[in-house]
């Protein structure tokens, strides 16, 4: 099953307020100041705070940090991330975060996103918020993150430059590169914060944004903003559950991630193709296509659960050198199939059995080919003439 995180942003989103969302749906304070512990980081303290807005119990995460006149770069905090011995997908998504987030700034700044300087973002406080709700999410078994549309407020709000509009670049940057869907409420308040949209963009990603998906709900969290709004409850809502397929009953969600490439060789696409598989892709394959100026090119596709939809992204990216990974969302029905194993002329064949169908593996009939000098042909058929002399050969049933 998929677990399923959805944010619904109706006041808007800040690190402590998402992380507090989480703390408030059940991740255990303890296990996340065990992984940020991890980070060589030190002056920083975090307490989960019971309190209400508007009368709706919340969380805080009130996040205690020294002031320093340290600077961090992009690169600085990448590096540091790296090396703490963080939970892979902690790591991932946290890595994630400040990349999307000095993209954007490097875009404002007009510098090269390893050089951007952070100032708000870059301190211990939104360091702590961003790994601490990722973290948060890995201790709930968060597999895939969705968001509702995105509010935010009007105005002008004071940074590190000075006074900026309401939202901040930054906000509208990072939204917009994911193409989330928000919308201002009249209010002078910075109801989403750079921290708060840079998570939104890495771990709920274009396509990801929408009312609340179809799950079974599990746990639900409110993490409370700073201030005390009119009339408006300035907490962020996270509900989370078991993914329900809305395309009937028995189907699998499943994600494809496709790239287009015009620069690739034979011998990079096969060895994508065996890494993706390798690195847990359900299936993986390319398609021809007449691209751009009438370039040849590829499409290089991976199908795979949402759960590993990241690493193998990063990996589509790695492997082929695009500039860009899509995903989407499908359902699949699978066949009921079961592996057994006979022998030819001695030698162990494996068969998978389907519903009125048992085939042998052609890679071990390739290999028994080789030891017994026969055909790989003919020890496929071999292989499956022993299955079906078997007492026991009765394919199995598909499930109700």
């Amino acid at each position: 099953m998929t677990t399923v995180a959805w944010f619904h942003c109706f006041a808007g989103i800040a690190g402590d307020m998402a992380l507090g969302s989480l703390l408030d749906a059940g991740a255990d304070l303890d296990e996340v100041r065990s992984i940020l512990n991890r980070l060589p980081l030190d002056g920083w303290a975090i307490d989960s705070v019971a309190t209400t807005r508007c009368g709706l119990a919340a969380t805080h995460a009130g996040v205690k940090a020294e002031d320093t006149p340290v600077v961090r770069t992009h690169a600085h905090i990448a590096g540091m991330i790296e090396d703490a011995a963080l939970p892979p997908r902690v790591r991932t998504r946290a890595l994630a975060t400040f990349a999307v987030l000095a993209e954007v700034e490097g875009g404002l700044h007009r510098r090269h996103p390893s050089q951007v300087h952070f100032h708000e973002v870059g301190g211990l406080d939104a360091i702590v918020d961003v790994v601490g709700t990722c973290a948060a999410l890995e201790l709930l078994g968060v597999d895939v993150v969705r968001a509702s549309s995105v509010a935010t407020g009007t105005g002008m709000v004071r940074a590190a430059h000075g006074l900026l509009p309401n939202p901040a670049p930054a906000v509208v940057g990072l939204l917009a590169s994911v193409e989330a869907p928000t919308y201002g409420r009249d209010t002078a308040v910075e109801l989403t914060t750079p921290t708060g949209a840079a998570l939104l963009a890495a771990l709920v990603g274009r396509g990801g944004f929408g009312p609340l998906p179809s799950m079974a709900v599990h746990r639900v969290g409110y993490g409370a903003g700073t201030r005390e709004l009119d009339g408006l409850p300035n907490v962020t809502q996270v509900v989370i559950g078991e993914a329900v397929s809305s395309s009937g009953p028995g189907a699998q969600p499943l994600v494809v991630l496709e790239a287009n490439v015009d620069d690739a060789t034979g011998e990079t696409l096969a060895h994508a193709l065996t890494s993706l598989l390798t690195g847990g892709a359900v299936d993986a394959w390319v398609t021809p296509v007449v691209m751009k100026k009438g370039r040849p090119g590829h499409v290089v596709a991976a199908l795979c659960d949402p759960a590993l939809a990241d690493g193998l992204g990063a990996m589509l990216v790695a492997e082929t050198g695009t500039l860009g990974v899509r995903a989407t969302s499908v359902d699949r029905w699978a066949a009921v199939r079961s592996m057994h194993e006979v022998e030819v002329d001695g030698e162990p064949v494996r068969v998978k059995v389907s519903p009125g169908r048992a085939k042998a593996e052609f890679d071990d009939a390739a290999r028994v080919a080789v030891i017994v000098d026969r055909p790989a042909r003919e020890v496929v058929q071999l292989a499956e003439e022993a299955w079906r002399r078997r007492p026991d050969a009765t394919p199995p049933t598909d499930a109700g």
